[in-house]
């Protein structure tokens, strides 16, 4: 059964575009049919996927407003071994014509239906737009990546109650499906706060496996490649195959009990 997972946080520099890239390549060597859906008018994660977003003939944007099916969207990475829905700045527009198409908040949903990969991950845009509700009404769950700090703290409140609005009123098989901390030191004891906070409140549902800050991990976006291309021994790659593989036990455990 194909799950559907979006990337999301309304704060931008946690790691959002990094986590939807390494994921999917890592879901993909693991050996399982993925697309990677880029719903970032910055088309960061199409960059960091190695295919140039200032070439793209169509994008994510004629997927959204109907002129044109996912097939014809869609573009293999067959180094990071997924599929990619590409991004540019045509996707700002999408934002506006999107709220005077009919079924404006399903548009993606409707697109997707055509998928038939076993994992999709949505890159969501750091703000709670039209694209982002898109993502929200189209996806399973939601997994949260996050730094230690109190502002991120605050800003994961206000994505929560997003999400449950767009459960009650949307999409009610939307959940939280896990809250990823990115970026992290264990050495910061104001990280260690804040990841005791996250384990007192949600439980479960804060992924065992961290990223931790890594240079590797930072570089390989400018070339063009995941993780597990640039350097597959680094401390990012291992910790990204690791949330792939809590990820994947997850779902054979039934979900977060």
């Amino acid at each position: 059964m194909i799950q559907v997972y979006a990337i999301a946080n309304q704060k931008g520099g946690v790691g959002k575009t990094t986590t939807s890239v390494n994921l999917a390549a890592a879901l993909a060597r693991l050996g399982h049919a993925v697309l990677l859906v880029d719903l970032d008018p910055q088309g960061n994660a199409t960059m960091g996927s190695g295919v140039d977003k200032t070439a793209l003939v169509s994008s994510a944007y004629e997927g959204l407003v109907g002129t044109a099916s996912l097939g014809q969207l869609l573009t293999h990475c067959p180094a990071a071994g997924y599929d990619l829905l590409p991004a540019n700045g045509d996707l700002t527009a999408a934002e506006v014509e999107l709220l005077e198409l009919p079924g404006r908040e399903r548009r993606l949903q409707a697109l997707l239906q055509a998928a038939e990969h076993r994992f999709v991950i949505i890159d969501c845009p750091p703000s709670l737009n039209m694209l982002t509700v898109n993502a929200l009404v189209a996806a399973d769950s939601v997994i949260i990546p996050m730094q230690c700090e109190y502002y991120a703290l605050e800003g994961l409140t206000a994505l929560i109650d997003t999400i449950s609005r767009v459960s009650r009123a949307a999409n009610p098989r939307l959940k939280v499906e896990g809250i990823l901390r990115t970026m992290y030191d264990a050495r910061n004891s104001l990280t260690n706060e804040v990841s005791d906070q996250l384990h007192h409140y949600f439980g479960k549902r804060v992924y065992q496996t961290v990223i931790p800050r890594n240079v590797r991990l930072a570089e390989a976006p400018s070339h063009g490649q995941s993780i597990l291309q640039y350097d597959r021994y680094s401390r990012g790659a291992v910790a990204y195959l690791a949330l792939a593989d809590e990820i994947l036990r997850r779902i054979d455990a039934g979900g977060v009990q």
